[in-house]
Formats: C-alpha cells, sequence, structure tokens
C-alpha cells in the first residue's frame, strides 16, 4: 500500500472537487441564498400529544451544530426503540440521536468519533484494522449488540486478540444514526441484550432541497498526523414525483499515525473506496419501494513489527510484535425496502425489508517477528503453524441474508389512543473460512446460522398524561457445521409505563428481556491452537501438538438479558428566554444477563514449562450484572449552547465478584459554543473524561485520560461550509480499553498493545459545497 501516493492522490481529488465546484456554488448560492432544507412529516395520532399533531422534521436541516449535544437531535425523529415515529426526546427509552449535521461538524477521521457524546457507547477499536468494534453499556462481541445499515444486519466476525465482532462503514457515508441502549429494543431484533445502533446512509432528502429537482454536495478535506485525505460527492435527482435516483462515491486515505507520546503506530495507514445507489419508486399512493446498494473496499495492514531486539526469551515477550498481513475487505449490502403509510389509513402502515449483506476479507502474510528465516517456507520448513509463511493466504468470508416486516394497526377510543404493531424477522449467517497453512479455520470456524422471531408490541396513550407499552417477542435459532448443530427459543416480555405529572417532565419504568443466541465460533469451534513454533506443551484430542485444546459446546444455552430501568425525560422551550430550549434524558439501569457466553480454561495442570490450562471452552457463565447510570442533557439559547452527557456504570461476574473487562466506567462529555455573524459562524468545544478501566487478572486496563476536541464551522452562504478542526487538542496518550493477556501464560497481547493507543493532535480542515436546479 503505497500511503503517501495515495495521500497525495485524496489531496488531488479533494483539491479539484473544491476547485471545480466552489465559484458554480457561489454564484447559485448568491443568486438563491436559501436557508437549509426540512423534510416535513407527520406524526401519526397514536403516538403524537393532541397538540403536536404539527408537521415534525425527519431529517433536521438546520445550521450545524458541529457535533454538540442539543436540541436538534433529542428532537429528531427516531423509530428505532418501538417502531412507531416519535421524536427521541418523547420516547420512553434510553435513545440518542446523531444528525447529518453534527457528524459533518466534526469531520469525523473514523466512526468511533460518532459516538463520543453519546452516553453508555465506546469502542474496541484497533488502529490497524480498518473496522468498527462497538460497545454499549460493557456488552460487545457476537451480536450482543445488533448493527444494522439501511436496516441490513451486519454481523461479521473473525476471533484474535481483539474485539469478536465488527463491522466496516465509513462515516461519510452516514445520513443518521439511531441509538437504543439495553434490550428496550427487542422487537427490533434478535440478540440485542447490549442494545441496537441503527445507521442510515445518506439519501436523496439529504441533498436535494425543497424547491429543487437535482442536488450535488460535494466534499474534501485533508489532515494531518499523518495525511489524511477525503474526497466525496452525492448527488440526486426528482426524475418525476414518483421516481428518484441518488448515488455517491468516497475515497480516503491516511498514513501511519503518532499516539500522544509521540511513537509511530505501526499499519494505521489506509486507503477507502465506496460508492452508494438508491433508486426509489412510488408506484401508488403511500406506496415507496427503494432499491439500494452500497459498496465498500479497504485496503490496509493488519499487525505491529518488532519495537526492540528479539534476541532472548525476555525480550521476545516484551518487544515482538505480530505477524503482518496485507488485508483486503470488500463489503456489499443490498436492500429493497416496501413502505406503505397514509396519514386516513389506520389499518395498515408497514415496512419490508429485505437484504443481503457480504463482508469479504482476504489476508496475505508479509511479515512475522520471527528474525531466524522460519517464516519463509522451503524444502523441510513449514514456517509458523498458527500463521503460516510469509506469502501464505486466508480469507474470512460471511454472508448474511434477511428480511424483516412489520405493520402497525391504529385506533383511537375517546381519549384511549392505541398502536397495535406486529412483525417478523430472520437472518441467515453462512461463514466460510480458508488458511491455506495456519490455524484461522480452526480459532473461527465455518458453519451456518439461521435465527428468526416474531413480535407484537401494544402502545396505548392516554390523553396527553399516560403511556403504556407492552410487548411480547418469540426467538427461534439453528446452527451446524459439519460435525456439531444446536438449536433454541424463547418468548421475552417488555413492559413500559410513562406518565406525565407536569408539562415537560415525563418519568417512566421498563421491565425488557432480550435473547442471544450462541454464534458459530462460541457453538462450534474446535481444534488445537498451534504453538507457532515453539515447544508444545499439550497433545490436543486431534493428536495435534498445541498450546492449548479447544472444544466445542453444542450443549451452550442462549444469554438471556433482562433490564430493569427507570428514567425521566425533561423537555422545556422558552425557559430563560424566548425561544431557547432544555432537553434531557436521564435514566439508571440494571441489566442481569443469565447463561452469559465466556471462554472458560480448565483446571490448571503442571507442565515442564509451569502451570497451565489444557482446554478451553465457551461456557455458561450464570450470572453476570451490569448497572449504572446515564443522562443526555442539552440548552440552546440560540446564539449559544451547552451540553453534558455522562455514564457511570460498571459490571461483574455474580457468582466470582470478578469485574468485567469490557465495562467502560466512566465516561463525562462536555460541550459547548457559540453562533456569531447571524449564525454563519459556529465555535464549538468538547471535553471528555474517561476513568481508567478496573485491575482484572489477565487484562492491562486501560488509561484514564482526557480529549479535549475543537470545531469551527463557518458558512458564508448557503451553499459554502468551511470546517476547521482540532482533535486531541492537548496531545494526550490514551488507550481507551483494558488489553487483554495470553490464554497460556497471562502475558500482554503485544500486537494489540500496540495497536490500540489513539492518535495524538490532528489538525482537520475541509469545504463542503452544494450545488443544485429546479
Amino acid at each position: 500500500m503505497l500511503v503517501l501516493n495515495n495521500g497525495a492522490r485524496a489531496l488531488v481529488l479533494s483539491v479539484s472537487v473544491i476547485a471545480l465546484t466552489a465559484a458554480q456554488s457561489h454564484a447559485q448560492s448568491a443568486a438563491t441564498p436559501s436557508q437549509p432544507s426540512k423534510k416535513q412529516k407527520q406524526l401519526r395520532p397514536a403516538e403524537a400529544q393532541p397538540q403536536q399533531a404539527a408537521a415534525h422534521s425527519r431529517f433536521e436541516r438546520a445550521y450545524a451544530q458541529v457535533g454538540q449535544p442539543s436540541q436538534q437531535s433529542l428532537d429528531a425523529i427516531t423509530i428505532v426503540a418501538s417502531k412507531s415515529e416519535e421524536k427521541a426526546i418523547d420516547a420512553l427509552a434510553p435513545v440518542s440521536v446523531v444528525t447529518l449535521e453534527q457528524i459533518q461538524g466534526i469531520q469525523p477521521k473514523r466512526l468511533q468519533d460518532v459516538f463520543t457524546a453519546m452516553p453508555g457507547v465506546s469502542f474496541q477499536d484497533r488502529g490497524d484494522d480498518a473496522s468498527s468494534s462497538i460497545n454499549i453499556r460493557g456488552l460487545q462481541d457476537f451480536g450482543r449488540v445488533a448493527v444494522v445499515v439501511d436496516g441490513a444486519r451486519q454481523n461479521y466476525q473473525r476471533s484474535g486478540h481483539h474485539a469478536q465482532g465488527s463491522f466496516f462503514l465509513d462515516p461519510e457515508l452516514i445520513g443518521g444514526v439511531d441509538v437504543v441502549r439495553g434490550p428496550s429494543a427487542n422487537i427490533f431484533g434478535s440478540g440485542a441484550i447490549g442494545g441496537v445502533v441503527s445507521l442510515r446512509t445518506k439519501d436523496i432528502n439529504d441533498v436535494v432541497r425543497p424547491g429543487e429537482r437535482w442536488g450535488v454536495d460535494m466534499a474534501g478535506s485533508y489532515g494531518s498526523n499523518n495525511a489524511r485525505g477525503l474526497g466525496s460527492i452525492f448527488g440526486g435527482v426528482r426524475v418525476d414525483p414518483t421516481v428518484d435516483v441518488f448515488g455517491g462515491a468516497v475515497y480516503r486515505t491516511q498514513g501511519n499515525y503518532k499516539d500522544g507520546a509521540g511513537t509511530e503506530i505501526g499499519n494505521t495507514g489506509n486507503d477507502i473506496a465506496a460508492g452508494l445507489m438508491k433508486f426509489t419508486v412510488r408506484p401508488a399512493d403511500g406506496h415507496e419501494i427503494k432499491f439500494g446498494g452500497l459498496y465498500q473496499d479497504y485496503d490496509y495492514n493488519m499487525g505491529q513489527f518488532n519495537r526492540g531486539p528479539v534476541l532472548t526469551a525476555a525480550q521476545r515477550a516484551l518487544y515482538q510484535g505480530s505477524s503482518v498481513y496485507a488485508s483486503n475487505v470488500r463489503n456489499s449490502t443490498g436492500t429493497i425496502s416496501w413502505r406503505y403509510a397514509k396519514p386516513d389509513d389506520t389499518w395498515f402502515d408497514w415496512n419490508v425489508n429485505l437484504y443481503g449483506n457480504r463482508t469479504d476479507n482476504d489476508q496475505t502474510k508479509t511479515y512475522h517477528y520471527s528474525t531466524s528465516g522460519s517464516s519463509y517456507c522451503g524444502p523441510g520448513n513449514y514456517g509458523n503453524n498458527i500463521s503460516g509463511c510469509i506469502g501464505d493466504k486466508r480469507s474470512y468470508l460471511l454472508d448474511t441474508i434477511g428480511i424483516d416486516a412489520n405493520n402497525t394497526s391504529r385506533f383511537q377510543f375517546g381519549d384511549w389512543r392505541t398502536a397495535v404493531t406486529y412483525g417478523v424477522d430472520a437472518f441467515n449467517d453462512s461463514v466460510k473460512t480458508t488458511d491455506s497453512r495456519g490455524n484461522s479455520n480452526v480459532t473461527t470456524p465455518s458453519g451456518e446460522r439461521t435465527v428468526s422471531g416474531g413480535f407484537v408490541q401494544l402502545k396505548n396513550n392516554y390523553a396527553n398524561w399516560l403511556e403504556v407499552i407492552g410487548a411480547a417477542r418469540y426467538d427461534h435459532y439453528e446452527l451446524s457445521s459439519l460435525t456439531t448443530s444446536a438449536s433454541g427459543s424463547r418468548l421475552s416480555p417488555k413492559i413500559t409505563i410513562g406518565v406525565t405529572p407536569l408539562a415537560g417532565v415525563t418519568p417512566y419504568v421498563s421491565y425488557a428481556e432480550g435473547y442471544r443466541a450462541p454464534s458459530i465460533t462460541e457453538t462450534l469451534v474446535t481444534g488445537s491452537h498451534s504453538t507457532g513454533g515453539g515447544p508444545p506443551i499439550f497433545i490436543c484430542p486431534d493428536g495435534r501438538a498445541a498450546l492449548f485444546c479447544l472444544l466445542p459446546n453444542p450443549g451452550l444455552r442462549p444469554e438471556v438479558g433482562k433490564n430493569k430501568e427507570a428514567g425521566v425525560n425533561l423537555k422545556y422551550n422558552d425557559v430563560f428566554a424566548a425561544g431557547d430550549t432544555l432537553r434531557g434524558k436521564i435514566n439508571v439501569f440494571r441489566n442481569d444477563v443469565d447463561d452469559y457466553i465466556e471462554m472458560v480454561g480448565s483446571a490448571p495442570q503442571a507442565t515442564m514449562f509451569g502451570m497451565y490450562s489444557k482446554f478451553y471452552q465457551y461456557q455458561n457463565i450464570p450470572q453476570v450484572r451490569i448497572e449504572g447510570v446515564e443522562f443526555e442533557t442539552a440548552y440552546d439559547a440560540g446564539m449559544w449552547f451547552v451540553g453534558v452527557t455522562g455514564t457511570w456504570q460498571q459490571g461483574n461476574n455474580v457468582e466470582t465478584g470478578v469485574a468485567l473487562a469490557t465495562v467502560q466506567p466512566r465516561k463525562i462529555v462536555t460541550g459547548g459554543g457559540v453562533r456569531l455573524l447571524d449564525r454563519q459562524l459556529t465555535i464549538a468545544a468538547q471535553w471528555a473524561s474517561y476513568a481508567a478501566t478496573p485491575t482484572i487478572p489477565g487484562y492491562l486496563p486501560s488509561t484514564a485520560y482526557d480529549l479535549v476536541n475543537l470545531n469551527v464551522a463557518y458558512r458564508p452562504t448557503a451553499d459554502i461550509t468551511l470546517n476547521f478542526s482540532i482533535d486531541n487538542l492537548l496531545n494526550a496518550y490514551y488507550r481507551p480499553y483494558a488489553i487483554p493477556g495470553s490464554s497460556v501464560d497471562g502475558s500482554t497481547q503485544n500486537d494489540v498493545l500496540f495497536s490500540s493507543p489513539g492518535p495524538g493532535i490532528v489538525y482537520k480542515g475541509g469545504l463542503r459545497v452544494h450545488f443544485g436546479g429546479a
């Protein structure tokens, strides 16, 4: 991968985009200085309060808040909590929304930057891996957090010294984000005991403004640390009132960055190219059929080089890196959705979504820390038996196909308004792992899994002060490999009650259960974990020498999350001055997860090398408990705004009392800013403070750290926006998550240790332009 050449190419592309369009955009904006557009959408009577039956904006198009918490995001429309359209501030659930304007204001380097201000959400990303691994309320891996892109499940997983579940999506493609924390959204799909992340890619309403028949948005940016370049173009045309065509392309590149201590983190450079197409038809009144296609191509090197001499065993343990793989990932998503809704039809309001998603990760080994030459294969030399030889190839392929269909019927009897939502969903995962000489097809086994379910939800509103939601979901799963199969099913309930005793204050309580079927890897993984060229510690049942032996567990029971929640929504207008707004969501929770699945080692036994566990197997832990407090507040006075979000949480194995390594104990994010020059100039700052994870046997805790970001947006015309940002203004060094140790001897996994620090200070500048016509 030629990072410098690609960086220069991206810069040229960005400059070309800017030069080509700036003059046209400036001329048009000077002639017609239109305001940002809004797409008006009316809430259904069953969800809206009587005094709120006026149209509301589905996708906020006001001036950018430059990534800061504000009334805009809490007032945005969401369906992720109950599959019924409602404002996030009105949802009786811990729901957060990030708007397109907020994303564009912060100029995110990668997806995790979009979620900085969101309570209860963290990431376990490696710097040398372009994928994203999301954590909600301390739960991650193997689908505990359901991630959907345009309704398509993202279930990719590859076992290694890192998070056991990830997905690929460049932030420049995103048009909006909806998140619900905990199993409150169990009707949204199977497995989401940690929560749901619903990502919407950009669409025609994000580019073509009211009064325009066609529109194009172009963007270019460049950043320091190291040669960060971005170029994008999105455009659409309304052929007529019944047909829309939309498309876009993104190219992003960067070199290896340096952390806050000035150390270059190896293989953190990457090249990303993506294309997006959507075709929408409206064949009859109330009907909308959308065909969508998304393709992404990622090129990067994964793994770390040596960081010092490796002449002795102690030096190797301290300094050695890992194998390095040239990686090419192609992620393809296709969707077909059929939406029907008419204001005067109370019986039918349906949405049917068919989707397919493929993640194909091809890797070629290019380096190994060994200095003996054993990484090169030849007569009598078979290389490293974990990762093969230099030049060897391996691949991870996941194909997911699925369907999600639901309908809502609405009734009204006097002051009672009722919405009944019912639906079915299913997906099939097919995993195929190949490894020409290494161990990957053992640690990430091939197999097939089918998960399906159905639900019914009854949502009742009485007058404007009482809301009661009751729901039940039935889940079923089946999985199989050449040697093993497993299945199971369960009914999961949900009940939520909210009251509004005073205008602007809505307390609520909720109980919800979620059900996560075991993954293919957790159930079917079997075989020997190779020695990596070192001396064997054990001989496994398959007759092979190994560091330890992996055992399948067809009797593995699904996880069941039982979440208790109490919260209050605060919504006030004209608090201290005319036109100001105050919004807040505060909640406490306790999620008891029964039969939590974790890899467990057998009792250590004496070997010539010391005491080691021979067998490792995914097993059910009777119960883990995660509890905490979350809040999300925002005050907007027009000329200035401020917001504070926060999380305090802890998680433990109830039986042993040992803390969970994946729980981020505290995050407090404070943001604020001013709008000057008739709101054409916005200056904002954000301070995020994180606590270190607790000390846990076998893990290196994360660091406590503070990140300060500065964002400036200047909009000289309605069609031109200039952005300038400084990320990590204080150049802090930080490792954001706990680093696992070796299963064999507890030593730190150096490849994760060396790739985990985040980038130091980053300066970014960008320009976005719009032009369109009737």
